[in-house]
């Protein structure tokens, strides 16, 4: 489709299309449909016969059998399973907010042409009349949604090639698609308070195996060999040595000590309890949300994904916690494939009925940097963002409530959006009290520079 979600069209991109008559996949010649054409045949023939006969001339009569025989031969001619159209579609990244599908055709003899009318959520249904031989035909719609949604409904009718037969209007339910959220390069993120592991990318505040310089010790059972800084031994044991009279005695190796290195563990926690878009009079209806919106969970996906990437791409291990599903949290691991886990999950994230409260704070992993991702609309979100920084976890909190639009709100409805949001205005500034670090993420795109205010927070290291 091309243009906005409530303006544009399904896009059905071939060589071969042409534009469509009223819809017209065809099915077992049990279902065959007289065309307007064929009723003119017959009625044609059938007038003409009579009116010969009627008036005793027999060449008059003769001219109406043609009309009547190309009704026979044409039904003699209609294929037992005729052509038929499906679509298939993949889980798939939404590539510049563009969604695509496959409509496969499979060619029967006898019922050349094939008309379909492909709709989706949001946008005016495209008709379009196809060759109908074995080909696969893209579908294409624009949308920035993400998630498990239905999409690219079909409806298709077979007709033979004299337009004098159609077969029953076929219709496919939507295909149900999975749109993965896509991601953007972080450069800084901010560090949990305690490392852990025995290596990975960042220095720690221990010695160990490292690359920066903690300090010169004596040798002791259990140094390795390699770390004895001659340079150092020979000095100290030198001025050592003269001191006592007895230059060139080595009494004591001395090696160089490092801070070692290790890796970070970073809980993703997503509020997918409630989802709402930047219109505010669609709010308690996801269904009202137009294609070219993204939602508060739209956000949080796209929020989430980068953040794992970005994180999972310098060594780390990064875990999922889903406020809306009373399951186990997904527990911190690095890799690709793991990347794809996350992203799958964070793509099915969405509203299980109505928003619920955990009455137990979930139990994380000890000493992992905690990033929540949330509208904070109610108390839950930040309540449990307290309880963690409580517990000595670093919490960032990412609001992912997207511009609001108030312009069509009626009076009352203004009144209650002004309570709702200087309740949330108060629980972000209590979250600034009691130590949790606040970030806002309110687009898709590069507009909103995001790195900017997580490189800020990557700078701060020292616990509050």
């Amino acid at each position: 489709m091309s243009g906005g979600a409530t303006t544009s069209e399904a896009r059905v991109v071939d060589p071969d299309v042409l534009p469509a008559r009223p819809p017209v996949v065809a099915v077992p010649a049990a279902g065959l449909v007289p065309a307007p054409a064929a009723a003119a045949w017959l009625v044609g023939g059938v007038l003409v016969a009579v009116v010969g006969l009627v008036a005793g001339r027999p060449e008059v009569a003769a001219l109406g059998l043609p009309l009547l025989l190309g009704l026979v031969v044409a039904r003699a001619g209609w294929p037992a399973g005729g052509a038929r159209a499906r679509l298939r579609a993949a889980d798939q990244t939404a590539n510049a907010g563009q969604l695509e599908a496959e409509l496969v055709v499979e060619a029967a003899p006898g019922a050349p042409l094939l008309g379909v009318r492909v709709d989706a959520p949001g946008h005016r249904p495209r008709e379009a009349l196809v060759l109908a031989r074995d080909r696969v035909v893209a579908v294409r719609m624009r949308s920035v949604r993400t998630g498990s949604r239905p999409l690219f409904q079909l409806d298709a009718r077979a007709a033979d090639a004299s337009a004098l037969l159609l077969g029953s209007v076929s219709s496919q339910p939507a295909v149900v698609m999975t749109v993965l959220p896509s991601t953007r390069a972080l450069r800084a993120l901010p560090l949990p308070f305690r490392l852990q592991g025995l290596t990975g990318p960042h220095g720690s505040r221990r010695a160990g195996d490292g690359g920066d310089l903690h300090d010169v010790a004596p040798f002791r059972p259990g140094d390795r060999l390699r770390r004895i800084d001659w340079r150092v031994t020979a000095r100290i044991n030198g001025q050592a040595a003269a001191g006592a009279g007895q230059p060139g005695a080595v009494s004591e190796l001395y090696v160089r000590r490092t801070f070692a290195t290790a890796d970070a563990t970073v809980m993703l926690v997503v509020d997918s309890r409630d989802e709402v878009g930047p219109r505010v009079d669609t709010w308690g209806d996801a269904s009202a949300v137009d294609e070219d919106e993204a939602t508060s969970l739209d956000l949080a996906r796209f929020a989430a994904a980068s953040v794992a990437r970005s994180y999972l791409e310098a060594g780390d291990r990064v875990g999922l916690e889903d406020l809306g599903r009373l399951r186990r949290p997904s527990p911190p691991a690095g890799g690709r494939p793991h990347l794809h886990r996350l992203t799958q999950q964070l793509a099915l994230a969405r509203p299980e009925g109505e928003p619920t409260r955990r009455q137990r704070v979930p139990r994380l992993p000890s000493g992992a940097l905690i990033v929540l991702f949330s509208t904070f609309l109610d108390d839950d979100p930040a309540r449990l963002a307290t309880a963690w920084r409580g517990s000595g976890h670093r919490v960032v909190a990412v609001d992912t409530l997207p511009p609001l639009v108030t312009a069509d709100l009626s009076a009352r409805q203004r009144t209650a959006f002004r309570v709702v949001s200087m309740d949330r205005v108060d629980r972000i500034a209590d979250l600034a009290r009691a130590g949790v670090e606040t970030v806002t993420w309110q687009s898709l795109g590069p507009e909103h520079d995001v790195a900017a205010e997580l490189g800020v927070l990557a700078r701060r290291r020292v616990r509050r």
